[in-house]
């Protein structure tokens, strides 16, 4: 009996070191919002708070479009050349006489086009994600210069910008409509076939397949939402600023992968939740909150930036090897009780 209990241990022993991430990421947001707090009397006010939730929308968004690829078994680094794309054609479309309804709707719906091409590529025709979306981040941000001539496309519709700049019972919009889109994924990633799916495919696809789940369809799906969910952050992005730029968010693909690795959600695919996520988003917007309060450099801040990512992956690499000894322990385990049980009389 002792050998069967414990072989359910390695198990358990998993789901808290995956817990356990996240208790080590509430413990880095609680020490540096102290640290802020002391630092500065304005970090905690109410205005800051809020601040601090408007400017991590833009990055929480695309980075639930990153954790639904990645935990799938991707990845896309083409979404800041996306959300610049998304919205120069979303500007361009109120410019010919759109109005926000018909913005909006361009932009995300050439974002979920420019997440077909890259679900084609790397599910139809085999290239490796990386390769893959790599040429179209290039592609991508190309075209955004060629439509809009290389200048920005300014946007007047107020309804529109309303989106960006206004507020619903005292939150600003752009938060609740992050907070909106981290239930709808976090809901259908935990609750539904669709997200169980997911899950399967980036964990094993070959096991995957053999069970029935149509992979090539939900590889180019994982990709289709993630540029769909790139078209969104670009909507928010272009109201904020009033009009839509060309090199607009670059870099923000590093910041996404970084906040969905911080959050628990591996580099191999497979695991992860947007529990994780949210936690992961909350690190980087409190580190650059905290940079601008103490006004530390621009140039030092993308050293900052550099860092958390470059952290964000070692941890998940020291994670993999934590998670393998656990399943080899488990499996150990279940040999032992096996044995054991094929000893008995």
């Amino acid at each position: 009996m002792k050998m069967i209990n414990n072989s359910k241990s390695p198990a358990s022993a998993t789901l808290k070191l995956i817990r356990g991430d996240r208790i080590g990421v509430v413990i880095a947001i609680v020490v540096m919002c102290v640290f802020l707090g002391f630092a500065s009397p304005f970090f905690f006010t109410g205005n800051n708070l809020l601040n601090i939730g408007t400017s991590i929308s833009i990055v929480g968004i695309a980075a639930a479009g990153a954790a639904i690829v990645m935990i799938g078994g991707g990845i896309d680094i083409s979404i800041g050349s996306t959300v610049a794309v998304t919205g120069i054609v979303g500007a361009v479309v109120m410019s010919a006489g759109g109005g926000t309804i018909a913005g909006v709707l361009a932009t995300v719906i050439a974002g979920a086009v420019a997440g077909l091409i890259n679900g084609v590529l790397v599910t139809i025709l085999g290239v490796n994600p990386l390769i893959a979306t790599l040429g179209t981040l290039s592609i991508f941000r190309g075209l955004a210069f060629v439509i809009s001539g290389g200048t920005a496309v300014g946007v007047s519709d107020s309804a529109y910008l309303a989106i960006g700049s206004g507020k619903l019972f005292g939150i600003p919009n752009p938060l609740i409509i992050m907070i909106f889109v981290f239930l709808i994924v976090g809901g259908m990633l935990k609750w539904t076939n669709i997200g169980r799916n997911i899950y399967a495919i980036g964990g094993n696809m070959q096991a995957a397949k053999l069970s029935g789940i149509r992979v090539r369809r939900y590889g180019i799906g994982i990709y289709v939402a993630c540029g769909t969910l790139a078209g969104l952050s670009s909507v928010v992005l272009t109201a904020r600023l009033g009009s839509a730029q060309p090199l607009a968010a670059v870099g923000l693909e590093l910041d996404a992968i970084a906040a969905v690795v911080l959050g628990g959600i591996s580099l191999s695919g497979g695991i992860g939740s947007m529990g994780g996520v949210v936690l992961g988003v909350l690190v980087l917007g409190v580190v650059n909150n905290g940079l601008n309060i103490l006004q530390v450099d621009s140039f030092y801040q993308y050293i900052a930036r550099g860092g958390v990512l470059l952290i964000a992956v070692a941890l998940d690499q020291f994670n993999i090897k934590r998670r393998s000894k656990a399943q080899a322990g488990s499996k150990r385990s279940r040999e032992l009780s096996s044995a054991s049980r094929a000893g008995e009389p």
